[in-house]
């Protein structure tokens, strides 16, 4: 008889599934031979078509013509999206220029600030493609626990830091492990907590010189970013900011009454 999460464990080997049930699915895989088999059919079958079937790639000219279309979809879209309104006054030719020349110093102005601070924030970058990496198949942990006893002392042998580790369940974030990763020429522990649906990654690392944004979004996911002691933490999801803000609050909380153990490595 076929066991019963087979269908969800075809889902999972196509990246079908959100982190929270990639990670159910791995539990199971662990104690269950026939969905173990299935995983290694699936990779088997996998292997053979890329290696045996020939794949055609679209032309150049294929691919420049679908792009030509799509611009010129996007540009007539945005046309017919712009109201038309008809100016109720003309400026005098004498402040055209003034007005020209401050509303590009206005422009300017903004694009510095909120470019600049992306341009000269590439640990951000560095966070977000981590946190997307995590959420791949077999990425999200490397111990899986909730007893905060088994998840901190791991970070001693694989990260360069030692993290603010809790498990606030009873709050509704449900610490379910963690991880090593590696960006900012360290070794940066990742702490994994799950709260409803989503997941949310909580980076840990030795501070630098480079200050970060206290609260930012990136590519759909918001971050929120503090320093206690000598090291930096960020926490990153696409759950909400209030969400998101009460896991934080309470790290605080948890950090600064344990200062004097967190250090580096």
């Amino acid at each position: 008889m076929q066991c019963a999460e087979a269908l969800r464990v075809q889902a999972y080997f196509d990246g079908e599934v959100d982190a929270v049930s990639a990670l159910e699915v791995e539990r199971h895989a662990e104690h269950c031979e026939e969905c173990r088999a299935l995983l290694g059919h699936l990779a088997e079958t996998r292997a053979r078509m890329r290696k045996e079937l020939e794949f055609s790639a679209a032309s150049p000219q294929l691919r420049a013509s679908i792009d030509r279309l799509l611009d010129q979809e996007t540009r007539a879209a945005a046309r017919a999206a712009t109201p038309r309104v008809r100016p109720r006054w003309r400026a005098p030719p004498l402040w055209l220029g003034a007005f020209g020349g401050l509303g590009t110093a206005i422009a300017a102005a903004l694009a510095l600030f909120f470019i600049f601070p992306l341009a000269t924030n590439p640990v951000v970058d560095d966070v977000v493609s981590a946190h997307v990496r995590s959420l791949m198949p077999l990425h999200l942990t490397d111990v899986i626990s909730t007893d905060r006893h088994t998840v901190k002392p791991w970070f001693a042998g694989h990260a360069d830091v030692s993290p603010v580790v809790v498990d606030f369940a009873d709050q509704g974030y449900r610490l379910i492990g963690g991880r090593a990763d590696y960006f900012n020429q360290q070794h940066v522990a990742a702490v994994v907590y799950q709260h409803g649906a989503h997941v949310i990654n909580v980076f840990a690392w030795v501070a630098g010189s480079r200050a970060l944004p206290e609260y930012t979004t990136r590519s759909g996911y918001h971050l929120a970013c503090w320093k206690l002691g000598n090291l930096q933490y960020c926490a990153i999801s696409d759950t909400g900011w209030d969400e998101l803000q009460g896991l934080t609050r309470l790290l605080r909380a948890a950090g600064a009454a344990d200062t004097p153990h967190e250090r580096a490595e």
